[in-house]
């Protein structure tokens, strides 16, 4: 029989929990007011969630559509909120609007606004396709502010050095080295900066959780969506550990529904599970129970 060990930590944040629950609710709620539930962007990056709360009815509203809105209709803001600009559009059409930002990601949007109000630069690290990232420089550039999105060490060693007063803010999800590997660069390049540490609890502890499983088990599963930023970290550092002889684990995959787990891991002693934050519960159950039902 296989030991199958979960991580302290895993699946759905408080963020995308609320945001889950919030959607729930305005689904309910929709048989009175007889509109459309939407959610601008996919409410989660998690495909088998996103099918459960589309047969309910939810649809995913983008910003070539927002002028199809009815006066009847609800639109959620996902966890990773929007840009101020798209929610003004969205008001017009006299649409609902009920608001699901993850208070830590409303609360890097005002740092943007009102350091764009002083006129200062907005350095953002994250992922530059991301929709949280998206929101944050959508506030800053409201204001008229500059806002440069890095991504890598890289992306940072490009920005000339100058004399602008700016900040640098991180997407929630980023991890602690990289963002600290940014900082450490722009700190030289830029004479009036200073950093504010917007990563959300949770991502730092839901890697520290996995490093703790990776000295115990032989393999590690990531689940959670190919498209999930913080998913797909967590995927790579469980093969940094599983590189390292320091760990017992050695092998890892990620995967996003419990038919997809490798054969070769029934043949394993321990696994260990953990999961990203858009991932639902009963998702990670099936996991746990497959894994234990086909070692028995």
């Amino acid at each position: 029989m296989i030991n199958v060990i979960r991580a302290d930590i895993l699946g759905y944040c408080m963020g995308v929990r609320r945001a889950v629950e919030m959607a729930e609710n305005c689904l309910e709620n929709n048989v009175k007011t007889q509109g459309s539930v939407f959610s601008f962007g996919p409410l989660i990056h998690n495909k088998t969630a996103l099918k459960t709360l589309a047969l309910k009815g939810l649809s995913v509203l983008d910003s070539e559509n927002i002028d199809s809105l009815k006066h009847n209709d609800t639109v959620i803001i996902r966890a990773h909120g929007i840009p101020p600009k798209i929610r003004h559009k969205i008001e017009t059409t006299g649409a609902k609007i009920v608001d699901a930002t993850c208070p830590r990601v409303l609360s890097s949007q005002k740092r943007a606004s009102n350091f764009a109000k002083k006129g200062f630069t907005i350095i953002l690290a994250g992922d530059k396709n991301h929709g949280e990232v998206a929101g944050i420089a959508g506030c800053a550039e409201s204001f008229g502010a500059k806002c440069i999105v890095v991504e890598n060490v890289m992306d940072a060693k490009k920005i000339p050095q100058c004399n602008d007063k700016a900040i640098l803010l991180s997407q929630t999800t980023i991890s602690h080295k990289e963002y600290d590997d940014i900082a450490r660069i722009l700190q030289k390049r830029m004479e009036h900066f200073q950093v504010f540490d917007t990563i959300c609890p949770a991502t730092s502890e839901r890697q520290k959780s996995l490093e703790k499983l990776a000295k115990k088990v032989e393999g590690i599963i990531v689940i959670g969506g190919k498209n999930s930023a913080n998913t797909q970290r967590l995927f790579l550092a469980s093969q940094k550990y599983c590189d390292d002889n320091a760990y017992e684990c050695k092998i890892s995959c990620h995967i996003e529904t419990p038919d997809e787990i490798p054969e070769n891991f029934f043949q394993l002693k321990s696994i260990g599970i953990t999961a990203g934050a858009s991932t639902p519960d009963n998702i990670i159950d099936e996991v746990e129970e497959i894994l234990i039902g086909k070692s028995c």
